[in-house]
């Protein structure tokens, strides 16, 4: 019997096990132009905790009662669609499901690529990719020299952020993450510098990895993150405001940045993107990005939770930090 994950209730503050409903449903028939996929992977992103909130904003809220949805790779198990037949491997947005029937317009047929496996259409040759490569380079007008911050940098979009820089000619590149061992993991994919956000204030540590000041700041966190790239921001600096997962579950204001009229001074570009404007340079994404790859010249992480029953908890320890690299729900 096929099963989803309905959102129950709505969190406030933090979510928790119990705003996640695991429920079986029955088969539903296709339709003509429809497929039936079995979900081989899901992905669990910070954007979702946005969704879980019934307030407007660039993408529908999740709704009472129903399946939460998201990025999914899986075969076709049955079709009534030309364009799609059984055994193709496809890539869709019904995640957080075993089973998913939908237009096969709303899905694009992959093929494996020989080493990875079908997860990284989900990760590094898929959104969180362009995400890292649009933002850099696009958002934050990146250039050859610049010197970068990253925030969140041993996560999905930040570990991927970081080596582009570096490949792209870089001359610094900092990162920022919550473990020792994330730092550890940071310098080893080519970081110059890194630091634990958690021991000592962010702008203390970053005036101390960049001392001469940096050109672009990924922002994946947001709050005291952004006050300290402000601070180190050099006169014309870019901000990519990828992400605020700091604030996310909070329940008052949060009062950083309290320097942004640093700003005026120095001329900054403070610019919030979606990865989904940027759809049109997947294509120069996965070319480079895949050449890098074939090369061994960019690596990649993924933390794996087994399960759709535990794809709650996945979701949770992404927020709470858990994963290198991309959090996967492998099916």
């Amino acid at each position: 019997m096929p099963r989803q994950i309905n959102l129950a209730s709505r969190p406030s503050g933090w979510p928790t096990a119990d705003n996640f409903d695991l429920v079986e449903v029955g088969s539903q028939p296709l339709e003509e132009g429809q497929v039936r996929v079995r979900n081989q992977f899901m992905s669990v992103d910070p954007y979702m905790r946005g969704r879980m909130n019934d307030v407007p904003s660039y993408i529908p809220p999740f709704q009472l009662g129903r399946p939460l949805d998201g990025g999914a790779v899986g075969v076709v198990v049955e079709s009534r669609s030309a364009d799609l037949a059984e055994g193709d491997l496809v890539l869709h947005g019904l995640g957080w499901r075993d089973e998913a029937v939908l237009d096969a317009a709303r899905a694009r047929r992959l093929t494996p690529v020989e080493g990875l496996s079908n997860s990284a259409f989900l990760a590094v040759l898929g959104m969180t990719s362009l995400t890292a490569y649009a933002g850099l380079l696009d958002v934050a007008s990146f250039k050859e020299g610049d010197a970068v911050f990253v925030s969140g940098a041993a996560g999905a979009v930040g570990s991927i952020v970081g080596q582009i820089a570096k490949l792209k000619g870089a001359s610094l590149v900092v990162g920022s993450a919550g473990s020792a061992e994330k730092v550890e993991y940071l310098r080893g994919i080519g970081y110059d510098a890194a630091f634990n956000y958690k021991d000592a204030p962010v702008a203390e540590q970053l005036k101390k990895a960049a001392p001469d000041g940096i050109d672009v700041y990924f922002d994946n966190v947001g709050a005291d993150h952004l006050e300290a790239a402000i601070g180190s921001l050099r006169t014309f600096g870019r901000v990519a405001m990828c992400g605020a997962i700091a604030v996310y579950n909070s329940t008052e204001p949060t009062p950083a940045p309290r320097n942004l009229a640093l700003a005026i001074g120095k001329r900054l570009t403070l610019r919030g993107f979606i990865a989904s404007d940027h759809a049109d340079r997947m294509p120069a994404m996965v070319d480079e990005v895949g050449g890098w790859l074939r090369e061994g010249r960019l690596s990649y992480e993924e933390t794996i939770v087994d399960g759709l029953e535990n794809a709650p908890e996945a979701f949770l320890g992404m927020l709470r930090g858990e994963n290198t690299g991309k959090m996967i729900v492998r099916l």
